[in-house]
């Protein structure tokens, strides 16, 4: 493990590092007891997160759309009993306020609201219609920031609790074909480095965490120009880290307060070639063939 910065600053966590994190001491305590909110919880990143979460004793609250995949995660946790499953549709921002009421009402606090429910893309520019970027901020960004503000003042007045947003690296550069995705992710890292400078006082943590390829339906379900799904899975996700272990690399951050890290094989050096050749970093980027991926 190559720390770049100070302990809760930035690092990169890759498939080879040198200390892989499995063979670290984890903090398994952390998570027993308290109440942890995921968002896209039906399946992927999200499932493995909950099914990880109820073996460290967590309490949880499952959220996604689809009630039935919901249901079908609490009964493969370790601890169904100690699970409520809430649906709700990120997109669908005048009902958040109302969710988060409900939410709350089932423990009476959340410890952890873990942002990662989301949908992306693969359309070029010319291709994609408004409706679909307004979908893609709407889900990605404007969703989670609504229900982040609606738990915040409850995080607040116990002067503990934990954001932890499900990023990508895509919200540290751009690739062809998801640029929509891309602005929303961006927008992410804008609005939750914002809340952690303004909130520090009150004991709020807030942990970015910038996947790379993930072994999930996210290129399958990704909107093309017109809304549809791709209905395919792009290569580097075929290839690309399992679900089980992004979700172990994501609580290994969050129990260490880490600011933001990097998960992924090779492309999550892509971020340090834009930072230091960003000349070399743009034309790679432009040999990118949109039809490949």
């Amino acid at each position: 493990m190559r720390r770049l910065a100070s302990p809760r600053a930035v690092e990169y966590i890759g498939l080879r590092t040198p200390n892989d994190v499995s063979n670290q001491p984890t903090h398994r305590v952390y998570f027993k007891d308290r109440v942890v909110w995921i968002t896209g919880a039906s399946s992927g990143i999200g499932e493995a997160l909950a099914l990880d979460l109820s073996q460290r004793d967590a309490i949880l609250i499952l959220s996604a759309r689809n009630r039935e995949k919901l249901e079908a995660v609490r009964s493969r946790c370790a601890h169904p009993e100690r699970v409520e499953v809430l649906p709700m549709d990120l997109a669908d921002l005048d009902a958040i306020d109302e969710i988060a009421r409900e939410g709350l009402a089932f423990y009476g606090k959340v410890d952890f609201l873990i942002n990662n429910g989301g949908v992306s893309q693969r359309s070029l520019v010319e291709e994609t219609g408004m409706e679909v970027y307004r979908r893609l901020m709407d889900t990605n960004f404007l969703g989670p920031i609504a229900l982040t503000k609606a738990v915040l003042p409850s995080m607040r007045e116990r002067q503990w609790g934990q954001i932890i947003v499900v990023s990508s690296l895509t919200g540290k550069f751009s690739t062809p074909l998801r640029s929509g995705y891309a602005a929303s992710k961006h927008a992410l890292h804008g609005f939750f480095d914002a809340l952690r400078a303004e909130n520090w006082r009150h004991g709020l943590r807030v942990t970015i965490v910038c996947p790379g390829y993930v072994r999930t339906q996210v290129s399958v379900n990704a909107l093309t120009g017109d809304g549809s799904p791709q209905g395919t899975m792009d290569k580097g996700q075929e290839t690309g880290m399992s679900p089980e272990k992004c979700a172990d690399l994501i609580l290994w951050a969050a129990e260490r307060n880490k600011t933001e890290v990097y998960l992924g094989g090779f492309e999550r050096f892509y971020v340090y070639f834009k930072r230091f050749f960003p000349v070399t970093f743009d034309r790679m980027i432009r040999g990118l063939d949109p039809v490949e991926r």
